[in-house]
């Protein structure tokens, strides 16, 4: 294994350097940061062989444009429904490529989703803060925003022709309603509120960087209590403001807050969430909190063993062919 230069020729806002995230000091008031689409990111590692949790590029509608100026290396690309152009060779992301000196591969916004994942056979060498990659958007601390003219060293990056070719998207509903759990402070809300939020249908707004998504809809309305006493809040909070517009915190949010909060979309359907983009519809389904701890547990289950079997290379020639039940059909007549 050596080392492999990435250049950058082009990167556009909100391309950052992201590992699975800073926990363990919101108690400090710093948000956690890591991945919008944890799930995407997960599964860009594993198609690679690579230990959870390692340093990836994050990719906004933006897009990005590297440039492998030294040495070999095999990427892999998740998330949304991104364009990848690597020499030329387009498509629509999911896949295991691998870079040679003098190779290009760009990741470009396509027919859907907000945010990709690049991450790379090896390590990519990165500032830290609190000992970790997590780019907290807004303040810069972190591995920072990729930005034109940087290069991007990874370290014992490695060749894994074994790996090269699609990866399998994780199934599910794209149209199914994003899960919550009313409260914690619905009695701050008029009487009838909570059901407008679960059966009315809002957009995303323009709003909608790292840190939260404002929503575009009906109102809601607030019973006078304006703010509360400031209180811990997590990722997945809909938090509504005076003017009655709910905004769903997310990978980048503070650590506390003082509007009340509508709803708590579940953690598993937030991945799904954030790759919703600016003007698409999306309605909220209530669930109560014994379900919806069920749900977690069986998706996290799900979740698991889909990354287990995306992480199986696929051999060599002769391996693929082996692993085929060449005769299935032969019987004898």
């Amino acid at each position: 294994m050596a080392d492999a230069q990435l250049y950058v020729r082009f990167a556009g806002p909100l391309v950052t350097l992201q590992d699975a995230g800073r926990p363990g000091h919101m108690r400090f008031g710093v948000p956690a940061s890591g991945p919008m689409d944890r799930l995407s990111f997960a599964a860009a590692h594993a198609a690679l062989g690579n230990p959870a949790g390692q340093t990836c590029v994050e990719v906004s509608l933006g897009g990005v444009e590297l440039e492998c100026r030294e040495g070999d290396v095999t990427l892999a690309i998740t998330g949304g429904e991104f364009v990848v152009n690597h020499n030329g060779r387009k498509s629509t992301g999911w896949t295991v490529v691998t870079l040679h000196t003098g190779d290009r591969i760009s990741v470009r916004s396509g027919a859907s989703g907000s945010w990709a994942y690049l991450a790379c056979s090896g390590i990519i060498a990165s500032d830290t803060w609190l000992d970790q990659s997590a780019t907290h958007a807004s303040s810069g601390f972190g591995g920072g925003a990729l930005h034109a003219g940087q290069t991007l060293a990874v370290r014992d990056a490695r060749v894994s022709p074994d790996r090269e070719g699609a990866v399998a998207p994780y199934t599910q509903d794209v149209k199914d309603p994003f899960r919550v759990v009313i409260g914690p402070q619905e009695e701050c809300f008029a009487p009838g509120v909570a059901d407008v939020f679960t059966l009315e249908t809002f957009k995303v707004s323009d709003a909608y960087d790292r840190m939260g998504m404002r929503l575009v809809g009906p109102g809601l309305t607030l019973n006078g209590s304006l703010s509360i006493p400031s209180e811990p809040i997590v990722r997945g909070s809909v938090q509504v403001s005076g003017d009655g517009v709910p905004t769903v915190l997310l990978a980048d949010h503070q650590t506390t807050g003082g509007y009340p909060k509508i709803a708590t979309v579940i953690s598993c359907d937030i991945d799904r969430l954030v790759q919703t983009r600016a003007g698409q519809p999306i309605q909220f389904e209530a669930v109560p909190a014994d379900r919806a701890i069920a749900i977690v547990r069986a998706e996290a289950l799900a979740r698991d063993l889909y990354l287990h079997d995306i992480g199986v290379p696929r051999g060599t020639l002769e391996q693929r062919l082996f692993r085929e039940n060449l005769i299935h059909g032969v019987f004898d007549p």
